[in-house]
């Protein structure tokens, strides 16, 4: 494979093969591994008219012994299963889930990047209704695809820090909403001031709660973390954010490393000047550093920190927990499976 492996961007690239299963009267098939990046639809999708699409994210690595380890699948496949549910789609079992996993990572062996180089191979399960319907209603038909596309890392030379702003005009989800479900209409609700906070010079943007614009809920596409000033680990409880698996292995990792581990609302006007470090968190680049939050309808600005970098305990964290993907560091919860 003639790629600049090293110098790869998070960006898509058609591959070897991608896999697609189809779900009619009540059971999905044996799925089908397909070399053309495309798919057909009618004109009636249910996908295209009232939204139901979902979707996940997760990562295969290859480590320095030459293996091939998929990073918590099954993980992946149980919040997919979940957002199905919410959406009235087919689920998506997890078996069948891991399997289409299983069989895509092989089939594109040639793309997955070498280890030392900082690139994966990025797995992107989809699913969407796509059986032809024009009264609102859930589809009667379903189709789960599974691409893969090899990656780089989001930086080169090390953490960078980031500034962040907060769009108070726009909300991600309702108290009651889909935020807690990985469903693509949650993304596209989000675009407008992710557009608009680019534009403004941030490389990110933070949401606080629908109800009462009070309370830190996450990111735009990562959830919020904090390392208090007397070294604990703070998340946001809301059921509007999206559970993330990042955050999830990044509180068991502190725990591990004898960190406390807090999930619990978070006034952001009382709390946000008081943590020492402050990040975004998910699977593309596992944590962000942001050392300044500006809220753009007051002007208000929240200085972290005057760090370009990433602070110590989340320096500590990024270590350790990338240190299991790659499989540098003992796998003691069972977090990766080797593909044979």
């Amino acid at each position: 494979m003639d790629l600049d492996w090293s110098n790869l961007t998070f960006s898509y690239r058609p591959t070897s093969f991608h896999i697609e299963y189809h779900w009619k009267d009540g059971k999905w098939d044996n799925g089908e591994l397909k070399d053309k990046p495309f798919i057909t639809l009618s004109i009636a999708a249910e996908c295209l008219h009232y939204g139901q699409a979902a979707f996940e994210g997760l990562k295969a690595y290859r480590g320095e012994d030459g293996k091939i380890r998929v990073f918590r699948e099954e993980m992946n496949a149980t919040r997919l299963f979940n957002s199905a549910e919410r959406t009235c789609m087919a689920p998506v079992p997890v078996e069948l889930f891991c399997e289409a996993v299983d069989r895509v990572v092989k089939a594109n062996e040639e793309w997955i990047p070498p280890y030392g180089t900082g690139a994966t191979l990025y797995i992107r399960p989809l699913l969407l209704g796509t059986g032809p319907q024009i009264g609102v209603a859930p589809a009667t038909e379903y189709t789960f695809i599974v691409m893969v596309v090899p990656v780089g890392a989001y930086y080169k030379g090390g953490l960078q820090a980031v500034k962040a702003c907060i769009v108070d005009d726009y909300d991600r989800a309702a108290p009651r909403g889909t935020g807690n479900v990985k469903l693509a209409g949650n993304y596209a609700a989000s675009l407008l001031s992710h557009e608009m906070a680019h534009k403004n010079g941030y490389a990110v943007d933070l949401y606080l709660d629908a109800a009462q614009h009070k309370y830190v809920e996450e990111f735009g596409s990562s959830n919020f973390i904090a390392i208090t000033k007397d070294g604990k680990y703070v998340t946001p409880a809301s059921r509007s954010v999206l559970p993330s698996i990042t955050n999830n292995g990044l509180q068991q990792v502190a725990k591990d490393l004898g960190i406390e581990v807090e999930v619990r609302p978070i006034d952001f006007e009382k709390e946000i000047g008081t943590f020492a470090e402050v990040a975004a968190c998910g699977t593309a680049v596992v944590i962000t550093p942001v050392n300044e939050i500006v809220r753009l309808s007051t002007g208000e600005h929240f200085k972290i920190s005057d760090s370009q970098g990433c602070g110590p305990v989340c320096q500590k964290l990024y270590d350790a927990y990338t240190g299991i993907q790659w499989g540098k560091a003992p796998d003691t919860h069972g977090w990766l499976k080797v593909i044979d």
